[in-house]
Protein backbone atom coordinates (compact mmCIF):
# COMPACT_ATOMS: atom_id res chain seq x y z
CA UNK A 1 0.00 0.00 0.00
CA UNK A 2 1.54 3.61 -1.07
CA UNK A 3 1.33 6.79 1.69
CA UNK A 4 2.63 9.53 0.97
CA UNK A 5 3.48 12.02 3.27
CA UNK A 6 4.17 15.73 2.61
CA UNK A 7 6.71 18.49 4.73
CA UNK A 8 7.71 21.60 4.23
CA UNK A 9 5.01 24.10 4.33
CA UNK A 10 4.93 26.75 6.95
CA UNK A 11 4.56 30.70 7.46
CA UNK A 12 6.44 32.77 4.76
CA UNK A 13 7.26 36.26 4.05
CA UNK A 14 5.63 37.80 0.38
CA UNK A 15 8.54 37.20 -2.32
CA UNK A 16 10.32 34.43 0.19
CA UNK A 17 10.91 30.82 -0.74
CA UNK A 18 9.75 27.18 0.54
CA UNK A 19 10.34 23.93 -0.66
CA UNK A 20 7.63 21.18 -0.29
CA UNK A 21 9.00 17.02 -0.01
CA UNK A 22 6.51 14.43 -0.69
CA UNK A 23 8.09 10.79 0.12
CA UNK A 24 5.93 7.73 -1.44
CA UNK A 25 6.09 4.64 0.60
CA UNK A 26 6.05 0.94 -1.58
CA UNK A 27 7.78 0.12 -4.74
CA UNK A 28 7.77 1.11 -8.41
CA UNK A 29 7.93 4.94 -7.68
CA UNK A 30 9.38 5.80 -10.69
CA UNK A 31 6.93 4.21 -13.00
CA UNK A 32 4.09 6.86 -11.76
CA UNK A 33 3.25 10.25 -12.43
CA UNK A 34 2.97 12.67 -9.30
CA UNK A 35 1.23 15.50 -8.69
CA UNK A 36 0.95 18.68 -6.40
CA UNK A 37 -2.55 20.28 -5.63
CA UNK A 38 -3.15 22.68 -3.50
CA UNK A 39 -6.81 24.10 -1.31
CA UNK A 40 -7.39 27.13 -0.09
CA UNK A 41 -10.19 27.94 2.31
CA UNK A 42 -13.68 28.28 0.84
CA UNK A 43 -12.19 27.11 -2.39
CA UNK A 44 -11.96 23.66 -4.43
CA UNK A 45 -8.83 21.97 -4.45
CA UNK A 46 -6.22 22.75 -7.98
CA UNK A 47 -3.86 20.95 -9.57
CA UNK A 48 -0.36 23.22 -9.20
CA UNK A 49 2.24 20.76 -10.85
CA UNK A 50 2.50 17.51 -12.27
CA UNK A 51 5.68 15.60 -13.11
CA UNK A 52 5.52 12.29 -15.07
CA UNK A 53 7.81 9.13 -15.01
CA UNK A 54 9.69 10.28 -17.49
CA UNK A 55 10.53 14.12 -15.49
CA UNK A 56 8.15 15.88 -17.95
CA UNK A 57 6.24 18.52 -16.27
CA UNK A 58 3.74 20.65 -16.19
CA UNK A 59 2.18 23.69 -14.34
CA UNK A 60 -1.02 25.21 -13.70
CA UNK A 61 -0.43 29.42 -15.20
CA UNK A 62 -0.73 30.87 -12.13
CA UNK A 63 2.76 29.73 -10.70
CA UNK A 64 4.94 29.23 -14.12
CA UNK A 65 8.00 30.60 -13.62
CA UNK A 66 7.82 30.78 -9.42
CA UNK A 67 7.64 27.07 -9.09
CA UNK A 68 9.58 23.88 -9.98
CA UNK A 69 8.57 20.45 -9.08
CA UNK A 70 11.09 17.65 -9.19
CA UNK A 71 11.55 14.12 -8.43
CA UNK A 72 14.04 11.99 -7.10
CA UNK A 73 13.78 8.35 -7.93
CA UNK A 74 16.15 6.99 -5.56
CA UNK A 75 14.99 8.66 -2.55
CA UNK A 76 10.92 8.10 -3.79
CA UNK A 77 10.24 12.07 -3.36
CA UNK A 78 8.95 14.32 -5.50
CA UNK A 79 9.54 18.02 -4.05
CA UNK A 80 8.17 21.47 -5.48
CA UNK A 81 10.41 24.80 -4.62
CA UNK A 82 8.01 27.76 -4.58
CA UNK A 83 9.65 30.95 -4.92
CA UNK A 84 8.28 34.49 -5.31
CA UNK A 85 5.37 33.41 -3.10
CA UNK A 86 2.51 35.41 -2.89
CA UNK A 87 -0.55 35.52 -0.36
CA UNK A 88 -2.62 33.94 -2.76
CA UNK A 89 -0.30 30.94 -2.55
CA UNK A 90 -1.61 30.36 0.55
CA UNK A 91 -3.28 26.84 1.26
CA UNK A 92 -3.00 23.74 2.17
CA UNK A 93 -0.96 21.21 -0.25
CA UNK A 94 -1.34 17.74 -1.16
CA UNK A 95 0.73 15.58 -3.38
CA UNK A 96 -1.01 13.07 -5.40
CA UNK A 97 -0.75 9.40 -7.39
CA UNK A 98 -2.80 6.76 -8.78
CA UNK A 99 -2.04 3.15 -8.62
CA UNK A 100 -4.69 0.77 -9.81
CA UNK A 101 -6.62 3.93 -10.99
CA UNK A 102 -7.37 5.25 -7.47
CA UNK A 103 -6.47 8.39 -6.76
CA UNK A 104 -4.26 8.43 -3.24
CA UNK A 105 -3.63 11.57 -1.34
CA UNK A 106 -1.16 12.70 1.61
CA UNK A 107 -2.12 14.49 4.55
CA UNK A 108 -1.22 18.40 3.47
CA UNK A 109 1.03 20.61 4.48
CA UNK A 110 0.01 24.69 5.36
CA UNK A 111 1.97 26.89 3.44
CA UNK A 112 0.92 30.43 4.50
CA UNK A 113 2.65 33.76 2.93
CA UNK A 114 2.07 36.78 4.98
CA UNK A 115 3.72 39.69 6.19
Amino acid sequence: QVQLVESGGGLVQPGGSLRLSCLASGSAFSAYGMGWYRQAPGKERELVARIMRDGTTTYADSVKGRFTMSRDNAKNTVYLQMNSLKPEDTAVYYCRTQRLGFDLWGQGTQVTVSS
